[in-house]
């Protein structure tokens, strides 16, 4: 839910403002990536829950979740116009985004819309795309920024921090011996997060009930001591006890440095030290970083 994003969502408040009538999103799962290339790697930005956590944070009344499958990818664009916008909906406007398609081959477009909205008593919104110093954003930008470790550049696109979701896991506790304990969450596979050190603002809990914590973040594959799968390990500064079983959100503040391999463990512990120092004053100079969430439900 980029800034790109968030224009057509602000056209659809206007829009709803003026209707008189609550305004929606309407997004789509499976991924239309995932479902015409199920076996290319595919790094989401947002998983669903997370993408609605967003919406919900924008103002909108609420969202609707479409299965796309073969007969969805088969609907070409004036049917799902009249029979699921129209028909099922009963919409009386839409607003999207310049570069949006849809429908079998991706007919439908805005000038389509566009269009037809007249002749079907439809108001029709089409925002431009919106620019930072003249780079277009697009969630494939976000995503290259992301891997790159360009964290300030991400949550520019973004108008927030980039975040993720995860249950806090066992792991082999060795963040414990080094006075380091961390909370240790498995990300998507897909992940092309920058393999790396993070100040990261941590939530616990949602809406009035959610409780945050200033925190600094490995994620990667631990090359000083095993070098395996990619693990997000999350240690909370000033915190005490049991997070096993808890479902966390971790937002990337700012990028501390590149994963590294050390030859000794005091040479880990002394640069742990010097992370976890840098993060704080990262997080000092944000105290209020945080993404908008909604509550989903």
């Amino acid at each position: 839910v980029h800034l790109g994003h968030r224009a057509v969502i602000d056209a659809a408040l206007r829009m709803g403002r003026a209707h008189g009538k609550p305004a929606f999103a309407v997004t789509f799962e499976p991924h239309p990536r995932s479902f015409f290339s199920p076996n290319s790697p595919q790094f989401r930005l947002s998983d669903e829950a997370s993408k609605l956590r967003l919406l919900a944070g924008t103002g909108l009344d609420g969202a609707v979740v479409m299965t796309f499958d073969k007969t969805r990818a088969g609907t070409s664009a004036q049917d799902f116009i009249h029979h699921e916008l129209i028909e099922r909906l009963g919409i009386s406007g839409i607003a999207v985004g310049y570069d949006f398609h849809f429908g079998k081959g991706r007919a439908g477009s805005p000038s389509l819309l566009v269009s037809e909205g007249p002749r079907l008593g439809i108001e029709i919104d089409v925002q431009a795309h919106v620019d930072i110093e003249e780079r277009p954003v697009s969630s494939s930008a976000i995503r290259m920024a992301l891997a790159e470790g360009q964290i300030d550049e991400a949550t520019a696109m973004l108008g927030g921090p980039w975040f993720v979701s995860g249950e806090v896991i066992h792991g082999e506790k060795r963040g414990r011996d080094l006075g380091y304990p961390t909370a240790n969450i498995r990300l998507d596979k897909n992940c092309s997060l920058k393999h790396g050190i993070y100040a990261v603002r941590v939530g616990r809990g949602q809406g009035k009930d959610q409780a945050r914590f200033d925190a600094v973040a490995s994620f990667g594959r631990r090359p000083t001591f095993d070098n395996g799968a990619p693990l997000l390990e999350v240690f909370l500064f000033d915190f005490k006890g049991d997070l096993y079983g808890t479902v966390l959100d971790v937002a990337f503040i700012g990028f501390i440095r590149n994963e590294l391999k050390f030859d000794s463990v005091e040479a880990l512990i002394r640069q742990m030290d010097d992370d976890s120092a840098r993060a704080r004053e990262r997080l000092a100079a944000a105290p209020d970083a945080f993404p908008r969430l909604g509550v989903v439900g």
